[in-house]
């Protein structure tokens, strides 16, 4: 009897071929192209509505330099180092006893706008030329603040008893306070003092008025009596 006859199956590869993956769009590359060209004209749409009507409509600049002032009541826009130089005599026991003090105090002075006193009646603005105009008020000098820890003294006399020291030392403060305040109205000090409080001010408004949105701004501070 004959034995059966079998198919024998077909051998089989030792790394079978993966088939290569089909090529695949992706979606989400292709849909935000239209997206971002709409935002595109948006921006573009929103920036040309702001430079045709955003400059009419910028409020008022007097308005925004009042606010601006009102932030520091007082300015203090220039101090100075003078150091005056003083001397006083003491004489007591009828004369006998004579002692004489020279005294170097320095002193510093402070030179400061009172803003308070800024009203709308002190600012023009011409709007065509972005002028601002300012009128300032007075400058106030300050108290002569003695720094007397690190004064130098020179005394003369035999003997300087402690009642003729204090008397010394409180005549010598007295007068180089009032030395002090005398070199305080200098007119170099003052004019150092006025020019100061003027690049101060047009500092202090020409920086809110860009960011306003005015642009570029010119400031012209004048003190009272000044000519126009």
């Amino acid at each position: 009897m004959d034995d059966p006859v079998t198919n024998p199956l077909p051998p089989v590869p030792s790394n079978p071929p993966h088939p290569a993956p089909p090529h695949t769009l992706h979606p989400a590359r292709g849909s935000a192209l239209p997206w971002l060209l709409f935002v595109g004209a948006l921006a573009l749409a929103v920036w040309g509505l702001w430079r045709a009507f955003g400059p009419q409509n910028l409020g008022d600049p007097l308005a925004t330099s009042l606010v601006a002032f009102e932030k520091q009541n007082s300015l203090t826009v220039f101090s100075a180092q003078v150091a005056p130089v003083v001397a006083s005599d003491d004489d007591r026991l009828f004369g006998m006893l004579k002692s004489r003090q020279v005294a170097v105090i320095p002193a510093r002075i402070d030179y400061t706008l009172d803003l308070s006193a800024m009203s709308r009646d002190r600012m023009k603005w011409d709007a065509d030329k972005k002028v601002l105009s300012v009128l300032l008020p007075p400058l106030k000098v300050s108290k002569p603040n003695l720094d007397e820890a690190h004064a130098q003294y020179l005394r003369e006399g035999v003997w300087i008893t402690a009642q003729a020291q204090e008397t010394l030392n409180r005549n010598n403060t007295l007068l180089a306070e009032q030395l002090a305040t005398a070199q305080g109205a200098n007119p170099v000090l003052t004019g150092l003092a006025r020019s100061a409080a003027k690049d101060a001010i047009r500092q202090n408004l020409a920086i809110p008025l860009e960011v306003a949105g005015f642009g570029s701004v010119t400031v012209v501070p004048r003190f009272d009596g000044e000519p126009g």
